[in-house]
């Protein structure tokens, strides 16, 4: 099959991050076994999603590691002229949910399976397909686990998200986290003797926004990045229950992107110390008032030197001479900082396509992912 069909039947599987993929990696899973490769399936607690980890040629030494993640983001509420879940095609792109993001590498990663099942290969090639990438990171790490202990690991990890082929050498890494605020309720005609959560929320918001000016101002710089420096941001706040009602709970949700060179566990103990520094002077009249900072997701930066085998390896493949980096997260922070497999970003389509509606890839894109594929099997049967 070429890469367009296999995009065809990945495109029809509606694997929003809220959704199962299960039945995606059992056809993904259908089309490796039936090649000869060897494959295991990871599933989470539900059995309704699942990471796939194959391998096609020898299994006593390391090979290369194609890696993508199947889930998509949703449609709901966006404007498409076209149906999501089928792939339309038209003035040289395709067009459905996923087409860059990430589902066209993985049908290239299929089709080169099929080609390199056929050879005689001296270093394996090893494919890695993850679920719940879009809500961070979170389904590779059981993945990640399983590779921990495993007897060989991979020498090099391409991750395939939409860089327009472009080598890849870093990207942010991210922390989420939760501010919940409580305070003391009260009718507001008598606010001035109640504590209220959303003002305490804000005074919250203000620690940050100051953290982020003086990072902005004063911090080390990247120029490499779009913007160059570690960033935080405020996503949503929730609090209130009527105007005539001072609040006694309000919460937020704020993410650190940062540089490899910064580190998040010390700006999350700036705001932590803060939080305790304005909760001090209240509790002597609202001994319940709390500030509770909690993280709900983390993931590791990728920062990969530019002179790391790996960078000059890929190039070969692509006939790139340079490098860049992504404002987006990939699971190649894990690949590289957790099992030290090092790793890239390079893959077809460009960011600015996914996540809108409308999604598309272009076709020359899909060919040049496939012509480095191509060249990556002829030094998979020359043994790197």
């Amino acid at each position: 099959m070429t890469t367009l069909e296999h995009l065809q039947h990945l495109i029809a599987f509606p694997t929003i991050s809220a959704d199962p993929n299960r039945a995606l990696i059992e056809y993904c899973a259908d089309v490796l076994r039936d090649l000869g490769a060897s494959v295991q399936i990871i599933e989470d607690t539900s059995g309704k999603k699942a990471n796939l980890y194959a391998t096609i040629g020898p299994q006593d030494r390391p090979g290369v590691l194609l890696s993508g993640h199947t889930d998509v983001v949703p449609v709901q509420g966006q404007n498409w002229t076209v149906p999501p879940f089928e792939l339309t095609q038209g003035k040289g792109k395709v067009f459905g949910r996923g087409t860059t993001d990430m589902k066209g590498f993985v049908a290239s990663t299929l089709r080169i399976a099929s080609h390199a099942a056929q050879a005689e290969l001296q270093t394996p090639l090893h494919i890695a397909l993850s679920y719940d990438e879009e809500i961070g990171c979170v389904g590779v790490r059981s993945m990640i686990d399983m590779l921990r202990v495993a007897p060989f690991r991979p020498m090099f990890c391409i991750v395939g998200e939409p860089t327009m082929m472009a080598v890849a050498t870093g990207h942010k890494g991210k922390t989420a986290a939760r501010v919940t605020c409580t305070g003391r309720e009260a009718h507001s005609a008598l606010a001035p003797t109640a504590l209220n959560a959303i003002h305490m929320a804000v005074d919250m918001i203000n620690v940050i926004r100051d953290l982020q000016t003086g990072i902005a101002e004063n911090s080390r710089q990247d120029d490499a990045y779009d913007v160059p420096y570690t960033t935080l941001h405020v996503g949503k706040i929730d609090g209130g229950v009527a105007l005539n009602i001072v609040p006694n709970t309000c919460a937020f949700v704020f993410e650190i992107r940062n540089l490899p060179e910064d580190d998040p566990k010390a700006i999350m103990a700036q705001i932590e110390a803060q939080a305790v520094a304005l909760l001090s002077p209240l509790r002597n009249n609202f001994p319940d008032a709390d500030i509770r900072v909690q993280v709900s997701n983390t993931y590791p930066p990728l920062g990969t030197a530019p002179d790391a085998q790996v960078v000059g390896f890929v190039k070969s493949l692509t006939g790139s001479n340079s490098t860049t980096k992504v404002a987006f997260g990939t699971e190649g922070g894990l690949f590289s900082s957790v099992l030290d497999i090092p790793t890239v970003v390079c893959g077809p389509g460009s960011m600015a396509q996914g996540h809108k509606p409308d999604e598309f890839i272009g076709l020359d894109q899909l060919a040049k992912c496939d012509a480095m594929l191509d060249a990556l099997l002829v030094r998979l049967i020359a043994g790197v």
